[in-house]
């Protein structure tokens, strides 16, 4: 049998790490057992779903690579085909129409409660033949009055539920819109899909699912229900802890591979290995190995992941990133050379693409600002003489590399009978603007010549001046 996975995403809120978790489980399942993975967007619920959280779970799944085989699908489109199976469903009597007005329901639940009775619908409509007057009706499906539901779930075990505490649930509303429940069913159904996983918090409609499923004569799904993710408090997971948009880990600079590295090891884990590729992830990933206990969500794992993918990342990949971190702060650069240098100087000294740009703006700008602490500290009356012989050394310089730089800064050194860091300090303030930067002949042979030059001596009249 060939395995179909699906990530059915509800876009009534932005998709966050919690929904992208259980996307790439599904991914991982299909892709380790070389199935299918299906993207659809389970779009019923009208008035909440918004065309701004459809563009989020798109544009997060493109930007994360969880490539879809079959998709995106939105169960907005396939009105007509739950229409048809829910007139299947009357016509077998697997289902039936509820005439209870919003009164009867209450004074139903009100009885119940009087009397200690957990409320649920007691299924007076089952057998009714006759409309009520000025009573749209809801859809209800006929549960099965008793016998037991067991669920062999991959991650929980086998979990048996008593259909005597399951009530008729309505699969369409008073205006025939269909219920999220059942369009689910008919979806899974249809598209074939062999396995679901999803959050545990669904493990409750899974019963209900399953009958559903019976009545309608359809293979039942393996089911995989993954725990949710805290905050490090163990608290349910807020935007306090990073339950924001995926799309913000992207504007933080993350790589995509570190972040899904980072949520697949939350619940999950092979031996002592921290750090996966994805080809690593898909090769070694069971869902049935997913632990049931709910994981909490470290932020400074996370970083150091992204540092880890960031160090191994291709130089191409890195640029790219970088590029557009750098657009975000109005820089814009399409040497590739230099963007792949700058990231290849950078890349062991930041934590995200985000910081990276940010340290690495003078690389990119004919203008740089001082630090006025470093500027006053390093263009001195007394750096001024290093500089000029740095100006003389490296403008005579045919070929312009770092070790070329490097030559000039030792014979510098050499002849004022001083570390390299008496010469290194001044041209890094006049190269950066600051006191921190890579090491300062590669820096150099980045900013390039004419921008070193430039800066030089703009660096060199402020030594001057500063006497």
């Amino acid at each position: 049998m060939a395995v179909v996975t699906r990530f059915a995403p509800s876009p009534t809120g932005m998709l966050h790490i919690g929904g992208v978790r259980t996307a790439l489980f599904s991914w991982l399942h299909a892709r380790h057992h070389r199935g299918r993975f299906i993207l659809r967007v389970e779009d019923t619920d009208r008035e909440r779903s918004t065309d701004e959280a459809v563009r989020v779970i798109l544009d997060g799944m493109e930007w994360l690579g969880l490539s879809a085989d079959e998709g995106p699908y939105f169960q907005s489109r396939r009105s007509e085909r739950y229409r048809e199976v829910l007139a299947g469903m009357l016509a077998d009597g697997n289902a039936y129409r509820c005439y209870c007005s919003k009164q009867d329901l209450e004074a139903m639940r009100a009885q119940q409660l009087a009397a200690k009775e957990k409320p649920r619908y007691d299924g007076r409509c089952r057998d009714r033949s006759q409309p009520q007057a000025g009573v749209e009706p809801v859809i209800r499906f006929r549960n099965p009055p008793d016998g037991e539901v067991a669920v062999n779930d991959l991650v929980h075990g086998r979990v048996v539920f008593q259909n005597a505490e399951l009530d008729d649930l309505i699969v369409a509303r008073s205006d025939g819109t269909p219920t999220y429940n059942f369009c689910v069913v008919v979806d899974d159904m249809d598209m074939g899909v062999t396995h679901v996983i999803r959050g545990d918090d669904h493990l409750n409609n899974t019963p209900r699912q399953i009958n559903m499923l019976y009545a309608l004569g359809a293979a039942l799904p393996v089911y995989a229900h993954v725990p949710m993710i805290l905050g490090a408090d163990g608290a349910k997971l807020s935007k306090r802890h990073g339950a924001v948009s995926v799309l913000h880990y992207q504007e933080e600079g993350y790589l995509p591979d570190a972040l899904l590295n980072y949520l697949v090891r939350l619940g999950w884990s092979r031996g002592d290995q921290e750090v996966f590729s994805r080809e690593e992830m898909i090769a070694a990933f069971e869902i049935s190995d997913v632990n049931k206990a709910a994981a909490a969500f470290n932020g400074e794992k996370l970083l150091w992941l992204n540092q880890q993918h960031m160090m191994r990342a291709p130089l191409s990949v890195l640029a790219a990133a970088l590029r557009a971190q750098l657009a975000r702060r109005g820089v814009h650069s399409d040497d590739q050379a230099l963007l792949e240098g700058v990231a290849n100087a950078q890349r062991e000294r930041s934590k995200t693409l985000k910081e990276m740009a940010a340290n690495s703006l003078y690389f990119f700008s004919d203008a740089i600002e001082y630090d006025e602490k470093a500027a006053r500290k390093h263009l001195t009356v007394e750096s001024a003489g290093l500089l000029r012989q740095l100006v003389a050394g490296l403008t005579q310089l045919g070929e312009w590399n770092a070790a070329a730089v490097h030559d000039v800064i030792a014979a510098v050194a050499e002849r004022a009978g001083s570390g390299l860091g008496k010469v290194a300090q001044p041209l890094r303030v006049a190269l950066c603007g600051g006191a921190v930067s890579p090491p300062i002949d590669l820096t150099a042979a980045l900013v390039g010549r004419e921008r070193t030059l430039a800066r030089l001596a703009v660096a060199l009249e402020r030594a001057v001046r500063s006497g």
